[in-house]
């Protein structure tokens, strides 16, 4: 199992752990993982981004000792695709007894916490900085709003995959979160289990539905918060489970959100790209004047731009603005030149004015 640390270049005091920050793999828009429990869509992600239980600490129970892997080893690795505010999660587990008999929030669980805009601070009604507040008032207009805490079952036969902490139930179901579980054991027995699934992390998660949430924003090089622990249950009559492992090395992680850790949206690896892509957006600037900005998005290196708008007209430059003359569709093309060669890319009547 190969887990690698990053120096952060300026460390991140909202978060714990300073100086470590995580991976998370970008995978290209077209090889999204499929969530069906199956590991192969993930064969492509280098090792230096899973994440094993010898990162985890145990912080309850006292157990100042690393985990005999014999007993429960836990690999996670956590990808992205440019475009959707999605974390894709691959949890692959084994565990010497597996303990999932009663319908209760008794079971192996996998504790997952995300803050995507780094607003930090609690995110459970009992750690309200207001303490005066009313715990109704609490519980609806705060827990879980800024950040969100899921405690995924593993695994879940005949119940729902999760239970949110907090009061936005809506999260887990699509189009906001799936999952899918592989695995061959029973009750109390030992064996491996794989469980794949994505959610989307929000800003604003109100308890009433989806109507006014913000999504976080995903970006490369975006920094989020995040944690997880592993909360092993050995024996179904026992009260309580025999170690909270946590990836925060804090307890408190699973309802405060400066205490995750730095997760790093990471670019498509060098190996998975183009040496020289094509790519542009544009704004309108002013509709009434026929005003457009566009803006180079191309991958690779670049030393020519040549932009056909449309019109007739081109630019040299790498971000132009231009002005039409008459309202209309129009085709704008790119096309970059760099040490690796030319690209082109056409847009046909993604631009429209008045």
């Amino acid at each position: 199992m190969v887990t690698h640390l990053l120096l952060l270049l300026s460390p991140l005091a909202a978060l714990e752990r300073p100086g470590v920050e995580y991976k998370v793999f970008q995978f290209p828009a077209d090889q999204i993982p499929s969530i069906d429990g199956r590991a192969g869509d993930w064969a492509q992600v280098p090792a230096d981004y899973a994440i094993g239980i010898d990162q985890l600490k145990e912080t309850v129970k006292g157990l100042n000792f690393k985990v005999d892997q014999k007993d429960l080893d836990v690999t996670v690795k956590v990808g992205w695709v440019k475009g959707l505010n999605r974390l894709y999660f691959l949890y692959e587990a084994y565990d010497d007894y597996w303990d999932f008999r009663r319908t209760d929030r008794h079971n192996d669980i996998f504790e997952l916490v995300v803050d995507g805009d780094l607003s930090g601070g609690p995110l459970i009604a009992s750690l309200h900085p207001n303490a005066g507040i009313d715990k109704g008032d609490a519980f609806f207009q705060f827990h879980g709003v800024h950040a969100q805490n899921y405690h995924i079952f593993t695994p879940a036969p005949d119940r729902d995959w999760a239970f949110v902490w907090g009061a936005q139930p809506w999260i887990k179901h699509l189009p906001y979160a799936n999952a899918a579980y592989r695995y061959n054991f029973r009750h109390g027995e030992p064996g491996k289990l794989t469980l794949e699934f994505f959610i989307t992390p929000f800003d604003y998660a109100p308890y009433d539905g989806p109507s006014r949430a913000v999504e976080s924003k995903l970006s490369e090089n975006k920094v989020i918060g995040m944690s997880w622990a592993v909360l092993d249950y050995d024996d179904a009559d026992a009260k309580d489970y025999d170690g909270f492992w946590n990836l925060s090395h804090k307890t408190t992680m699973f309802g405060n959100a400066s205490d995750l850790v730095a997760f790093r949206l990471m670019p498509v690896e060098a190996a998975l790209r183009k040496p020289l892509q094509a790519g542009w957006t544009h704004k309108i600037v002013s509709m009434e004047r026929r005003v457009v900005a566009f803006q180079d998005e191309s991958e690779g290196a670049r030393t020519r731009w040549l932009w056909s708008f449309g019109d007739g007209t081109t630019s040299s430059e790498q971000h132009p603005q231009h002005t039409y003359q008459k309202a209309g569709e129009y085709i704008v093309t790119l096309e970059v030149e760099g040490p690796s060669g030319v690209s082109r890319w056409t847009k046909v009547r993604d631009l429209v004015l008045r």
